[in-house]
């Protein structure tokens, strides 16, 4: 397959910078459950073990701790595994700049033996994810993930692997909301239509259906335990696709090590189709934890969380070899082009939980006024779940932005409705007040979420937006008028000049497809952490000030 014209430039783009440069409500005492000895202590020769992790997006250091953990079981027990629920690498500058590549490395180093996909493996596209799994030293598994035309799983729907006289079988689910979390467009030819697809349909029944056919394969291939590498989620996800919604309408699943929503569980039990108990963990995010997974000779199934706070052995190996990889990067991203007065957040200041995929924080103020002023726009909106990382007060680097912005979106103007903007506005306040990648983050605009006004948005199959059915939560909406200065109200038949990202303005990620036939103004002007730059650099002539000192941002977005 060859890469499109637009992914390369974001690739020599990526390049050039370079060289230039929800949490499950489950009991209090068994929430975390990490281990306070070391981990390997209760191990026994005749102990199946399966180390885990999920959603490490690109947190690297971690993996020095993993292998050193691994590298501890192995000598209790010569029946080791390790495995990831996915979305490991993208996230972060040292998989951006590689596409993926040094992850792969890296993971290659450490030594996985299955791996599930996540939604973020396709932002590099299809192509991109070939080279990588390809290159990658493990089984990959997905048993929804298909092609549309043959029906046929583009990976392995599951593996077997052998422990002993015990088998082993790891069936992979990648989440349907792949489609819209991802790029709908990497999916589709040329004329919109789905190429690939992930089982999505309005009842869930066939993500189960594959699910449960994957399960009894494995099973009638002689499994004697069936492990479910998922990637589905818990909270601010599609309830139907949740990781406990497959349990229950499955059967012969005995653990579900889960990912997407980035929560925190060491075990939880969920009771399946036919009433039996199914165990599900979850790591968190970013090495936050690794999972441990035990089968005694009995059959006893035990699984558990070890903190990478309280364990603090690392490879050293493994350890050298990420940091020469960041050293070939240090100069360069390590360029100071500004600097801020305050901390640029994604956090909510009391709690210090992730605020920008339901509220409005600084840092989305300022990516969202520097793709408005960047890009000369009316307003301009940025998907919280785009804004990655946050950046501290003192001096801005380049990997500060690639940080931030680490997908290489390009930015776009529209010619758009009022009415598309409030469409916008409601499918983004739509899972309030849980989260959503998709949530808002503005400039040029205020508004409000009513939140006594339920939500009656209409989705398809896949997640996309088709209607509002009912009353609209958003409320109160304005629009800056550049000539006064002053806010007025958003009238819907009026066209406005609307920045964003290609990925949500042109591509319908989150299901933005309101935007699908709107005339294009400007394309392709810059990569998205290029605008941040520019922004900073010409617009606040290179320093952030007490604009945004207010981490909660500056009042556009108003909960009632």
């Amino acid at each position: 397959m060859k890469l499109s014209k637009r992914l390369k430039n974001v690739v020599v783009s990526f390049l050039a910078v370079a060289l230039l440069v929800v949490t499950p409500v489950i009991p209090a005492d068994r929430a975390l459950a990490a281990e306070s000895s070391s981990p390997a202590d209760s191990v026994t020769s005749s102990d199946i073990v399966i180390l885990y992790d999920n959603d490490v997006h690109c947190a690297v250091d971690g993996y020095a701790s993993l292998a050193a953990l691994k590298g501890d079981l192995q000598e209790k027990t010569k029946y080791v595994s390790l495995v990831s629920d996915g979305d490991f690498i993208q996230g972060g500058t040292i998989g951006a700049i590689s596409k993926g590549q040094n992850i792969i490395d890296i993971m290659n180093k450490v030594g996985y033996d299955v791996v599930t996909l996540g939604n973020h493996e396709f932002d590099y596209q299809l192509d991109q994810l070939k080279v990588l799994t390809d290159e990658l030293k493990s089984d990959v598994v997905s048993c929804n993930f298909k092609n549309m035309k043959t029906g046929k799983s583009v990976y392995k729907n599951y593996v077997i692997k052998q422990y002993g006289k015990t088998k082993v079988a790891y069936v992979g689910i990648t989440t349907p909301e792949s489609i819209t979390k991802s790029t709908p467009a990497y999916f589709q030819d040329a004329n919109g239509n789905y190429v690939y697809g992930f089982c999505s349909d309005q009842t869930g029944k066939a993500l189960y259906n594959r699910v449960q056919k994957a399960v009894n394969d494995a099973r009638k291939a002689g499994a004697d335990y069936v492990v479910a590498l998922a990637h589905l989620g818990t909270d601010g996800i599609t309830d139907r696709w949740t990781s406990t919604s497959v349990i229950k309408n499955t059967t012969g699943i005995d653990v579900m090590l889960d990912g997407h929503s980035h929560s925190t569980f060491a075990e939880n039990t969920v009771k399946n189709k036919s009433g039996k108990n199914v165990l599900v963990s979850s790591t968190g995010t970013k090495f936050e934890n690794i999972g441990k997974l035990v089968i005694n000779k009995n059959g006893k199934i035990a699984t558990n969380l070890v903190s990478l706070k309280d364990y603090t052995k690392t490879d050293s190996g493994v350890s050298e070899y990420i940091a020469s990889i960041k050293k070939s990067y240090e100069a360069e991203l390590s360029k100071v082009i500004g600097k801020t007065a305050v901390n640029l957040t994604t956090l909510n200041a009391s709690t210090g939980k992730r605020a920008v995929r339901n509220a409005e924080t600084n840092l989305g103020d300022f990516c969202a006024d520097a793709l408005r002023t960047v890009l000369d726009a009316d307003a301009a909106i940025m998907n919280g779940g785009g804004i990655r990382a946050d950046i501290a007060m003192g001096d801005i680097t380049y990997n500060s932005l690639l940080s931030v912005f680490p997908w290489g979106n390009m930015g776009c103007v529209l010619q758009v409705t009022g009415q598309q903007i409030k469409d916008a506005l409601e499918l983004g306040a739509k899972n309030y007040p849980e989260e959503s990648g998709g949530f808002l983050q503005v400039s040029g605009i205020t508004y409000e979420i009513n939140t006594s006004v339920p939500s009656s948005v209409v989705l398809d199959a896949s997640g996309m937006f088709q209607s509002v059915g009912g009353a609209y939560r958003v409320e109160n909406i304005k629009i800056l008028n550049s000539k006064t200065g002053n806010y007025e109200a958003l009238d819907l038949t009026k066209e406005y000049k609307l920045a964003g990202i290609n990925y949500t303005l042109k591509s319908s990620g989150d299901g933005y497809t309101m935007f699908k036939n709107a005339k294009v103004l400007k394309d392709d002007i810059a990569v998205d952490y290029d605008i941040l730059s520019n922004y900073l650099t010409n617009n606040l002539k290179g320093t952030v000030g007490s604009e945004y000192a207010n981490p909660q941002g500056q009042g556009r977005i108003v909960i009632k």
